[in-house]
């Protein structure tokens, strides 16, 4: 079992954490990749539009007579044939979001936190204790903890902790979120991620109970360990060539 450094808001050690292998030990990069996508589908607001030539401004008379005139027919000056006419299969608004499985989702999550404990880009913290809403302040325990990259802050609901809120909003490349709302996004978007104890220990243990449950081996029968046992009879190739 792996275990990591835990510090305080200083940069000292103030003790350890064990990981769970079946967590932090291998990486999915397709399912990574899946994940990825699908949460920038649902980002995707898809407000895109074009006109018809129903919806196209201008008049909806006749340019000219149908036949004697040696030019092409033509009904109306919306036709899309036309300049400032209206479009033909156009893009229309819709969702891009779709369903991906919960599973997948957990899985991916998983594979996040691996990555990031293999490449030793993640950080646990006893407790964000900041007692005043001060981003000058913050920024010197980001100096004490070595972070000089863009980094996520993972914590309990942001309503228990305003101050770090507050504190850290302003920060370039910087962002907090709740344990409960921690995507594989967020983990590979940033380059260092910072959890407090807490949330660390509450979201291992949510992943674990996630993991599908080992079926119990079955007991093997007793007729096949007699099948296994009993000598194997001889075909009548083998006895003409023993005779041989």
């Amino acid at each position: 079992m792996a275990t990591i450094d835990i510090h305080d808001l200083s940069g000292k050690k103030v003790g350890t954490l064990d990981l769970a292998d079946e967590i932090f030990g291998a990486v999915n990069e397709d399912l990574l990749w899946e994940a990825v996508k699908h949460y920038r589908a649902g980002q995707h607001r898809g407000t895109h539009a074009t006109k018809a030539r129903w919806q196209v401004s201008g008049s909806g008379k006749k340019l000219w007579k149908q036949k004697g005139t040696g030019r092409a027919r033509i009904g109306s000056i919306r036709s899309p044939l036309w300049r400032h006419g209206g479009t033909v299969h156009g893009p229309v608004p819709r969702s891009y979001d779709y369903r991906f499985p919960r599973k997948k989702l957990l899985g991916a999550l998983r594979s996040g936190l691996a990555a990031k404990f293999a490449e030793g880009k993640l950080m646990i913290v006893n407790a964000f204790d900041v007692k005043e809403a001060k981003t000058k302040e913050f920024r010197k325990v980001l100096e004490a903890l070595h972070v000089d990259s863009t980094v996520l802050l993972v914590d309990s609901p942001k309503a228990a902790n305003r101050n770090l809120e507050l504190s850290s909003r302003n920060i370039e490349g910087l962002e907090f979120i709740a344990g409960n709302e921690v995507h594989p996004y967020h983990l590979l978007r940033y380059d260092r991620v910072i959890f407090s104890h807490a949330a660390i220990e509450k979201l291992q243990l949510t992943l674990r109970n996630s993991l599908p449950k080992q079926p119990p081996k079955p007991a093997e029968d007793e007729s096949a360990k007699k099948a296994a046992a009993a000598p194997r009879r001889r075909t009548r190739h083998e006895k003409a060539a023993e005779v041989a």
